[in-house]
């Protein structure tokens, strides 16, 4: 089954994004907007208890930090995937890190924090999109307590399998 870690932002930053992601983003109807922490990864029922438990691990060893989402972006010309981009902070960088560190793997691309808005685009929809988004101002700072790990069901949605706490429990 296929599995993946995420931090969703408040329900403002998410009806936000979502305003944009019903017209752009062709995966609206399958996950929230949220900020991929670890990539899709494959596990089985059994694997995915283990690495459950060293998730749990690691958000322990993580205070609760600051999204900082200040502007649109784009991948162009990698791809043609537009986005909110979210500050990169030392405490964000460090929980991917650990992350990844911990299950072995590298990630397919370079960490840029990032809640999709749209992608799938054609080029010259993603041009006029992204032009006219980009002089729009944003600004969302909000504290992130938590990430989810998610499992991917045969449809193609995205459900949340366990919820972890960032920081030691009180």
């Amino acid at each position: 089954m296929k599995y993946g870690v995420v931090i969703f932002p408040s329900k403002k930053v998410q009806d936000f994004a979502n305003s944009y992601r019903k017209r752009y983003d062709s995966n609206y109807a399958l996950i929230p907007p949220h900020l991929t922490i670890k990539s899709a990864f494959e596990a089985t029922n059994l694997e995915i208890q283990e690495i459950a438990q060293q998730i749990h691990d690691i958000a322990e060893k993580h205070e609760p930090l600051t999204l900082r989402v200040t502007k649109f972006s784009s991948f162009a010309p990698v791809n043609n995937v537009i986005y909110l981009k979210v500050e990169a902070s030392q405490e964000l960088e460090k929980l991917h890190n650990d992350l990844n560190m911990n299950f072995n793997t590298e990630p397919e691309y370079s960490f840029v924090p990032h809640i999709t808005i749209g992608q799938n685009l054609s080029d010259d929809e993603h041009s006029d999109v992204y032009q006219s988004l980009r002089m729009n101002k944003v600004l969302f700072e909000e504290p992130a307590d938590r990430m989810h790990l998610l499992y991917q069901l045969e449809n193609g949605s995205w459900t949340v399998y366990e919820t972890f706490r960032l920081g030691k429990e009180k």
